[in-house]
């Protein structure tokens, strides 16, 4: 799904005027949107996202890859500024290969890592190839 087909509250329609997306979107209308990477294969879905309540940035993007109706499914935590939201194909892309996110270090839904751990999240950050700085861009 993309986020305008979950947009409930008509944020996106056009009335002639520009709404609040791209530049400010509803967290809940962006669950649900596939990823992508550059050479457009997809590499999951975004599943929750997770607020830095220190700062009130976006932290991270919980995505899912593989598994069949959530049966099996790794999640990952990657870091919000590692994305960068699609507005041509209503998507998310990272730029990653798909035997990379394959080995990426994630978890399963029953034990979620202490994202709030710094040595986890430097990890994360290093993996990604992000310094921390938490603001994704627009295409």
């Amino acid at each position: 799904m993309n986020y305008e087909e979950l947009d409930a509250l008509g944020m996106y329609v056009d009335h002639g005027h520009k709404g609040p997306g791209p530049e400010l979107m509803g967290a809940d209308t962006l669950i649900g949107n596939h990823v992508h990477n550059l050479q457009d294969e997809h590499l999951g879905e975004i599943k929750e996202i997770m607020l830095d309540m220190r700062t009130g940035n976006i932290a991270y993007a919980v995505m899912a890859f593989g598994g069949v109706f959530t049966l099996g499914e790794k999640l990952f935590a990657v870091p919000w500024e590692a994305l960068t939201l699609d507005t041509v194909n209503k998507r998310f892309t990272l730029n990653l290969d798909k035997e990379r996110i394959e080995a990426a270090p994630g978890f399963n839904s029953d034990q979620w890592p202490n994202m709030a751990n710094q040595t986890w999240a430097s990890q994360i950050h290093t993996y990604y190839g992000t310094s921390g700085n938490r603001s994704a861009g627009l295409r």
